[in-house]
């Protein structure tokens, strides 16, 4: 599948591209097209290749300037699903962590069905309050943002109390690897193992594990589907939200075929439990 950045780079490009046609349309050069505007060359040169995003100001300006106002509210709203595919975690979390973890709480209580596929941590969902502090201390020192970790493993513990709720489903997915990766130490992990053992058995949840020698595609990005509607991606530094439907059919089916090579059952809780002996 193309990356996640390269979807979002491809929304902003669309836009660029009919801003541009526009222009030539009209049978403006980019000089002239700065002159009626009042904008400097090197402006009207960043938008219409990309390189800079546009506001609702600068679409309507450039619209106007085009003769062609009636598309401006169209561009303005394939300007702004491009910019809120796009999340970087800079300045989302700013304010601390805890914002971040509560500002979905709303998604979580409507979804029924959150497929997730985690590669290289155990998943939110299934995270302790011990594990999810550790690892969000971490993700606040790498980012360089206020380090309320403890306050921010309580709200993801308490939002992924829904798990416990009838009237949904939780197939989730987990690299073998992130079973092996020490987060917090021996005794947080061990904590953490033996929750995953115990979340296993929630008749909610599927839980499985792909084998580090027998996954059957390549490691993916962590993403968690949201019901048919939304998929979201976690990279090092945004999140990309996906609404197209060819999209998210897209990530369903990997997902599909990674539970396919994925152990289950008894399989998965020897791989949880190969990990734990390790610790001891």
């Amino acid at each position: 599948m193309p990356s996640p950045s390269s979807r979002v780079q491809e929304a902003r490009d669309r836009v660029a591209t009919r801003l541009r046609d526009l222009r030539s349309d009209a049978g403006l050069t980019g000089q002239q097209l700065a002159v009626l505007t009042g904008w400097q060359g090197s402006k009207v040169s960043r938008i219409q290749s990309g390189r800079s995003q546009p506001s609702d100001d600068d679409i309507t300006t450039w619209c106007r300037a085009c003769g062609a106002e009636e598309e401006a509210a169209d561009l303005i709203a394939a300007a702004r699903q491009a910019q809120q595919m796009y999340t970087e975690w800079r300045r989302v979390q700013r304010g601390g962590l805890r914002g971040v973890q509560q500002a979905r709480q709303p998604l979580y209580e409507r979804t029924k069905i959150m497929r997730v596929y985690s590669s290289s941590v155990i998943p939110g969902m299934l995270q302790t309050g011990a594990y999810a502090a550790a690892l969000l201390s971490e993700i606040a020192r790498f980012n360089r943002v206020p380090d309320d970790s403890a306050a921010a493993a309580d709200a993801r513990v308490e939002r992924s109390r829904i798990i416990r709720r009838g009237g949904r489903r939780f197939p989730i997915l987990v690299e073998e690897a992130a079973l092996r990766r020490r987060i917090g130490g021996p005794d947080v992990m061990a904590e953490q193992l033996g929750y995953l053992l115990q979340a296993a058995a929630l008749p909610s949840v599927t839980l499985g594990v792909i084998p580090a020698k027998a996954g059957p595609l390549w490691p993916l990005e962590t993403f968690t589907i949201f019901d048919t509607q939304q998929v979201t991606v976690e990279l090092l530094t945004a999140a990309v939200t996906i609404t197209t439907p060819s999209e998210i059919a897209q990530y369903i089916a990997a997902h599909d075929a990674l539970s396919e090579g994925a152990a289950q059952g008894p399989g998965a809780l020897r791989l949880i439990a190969q990990a734990g002996s390790v610790l001891a």
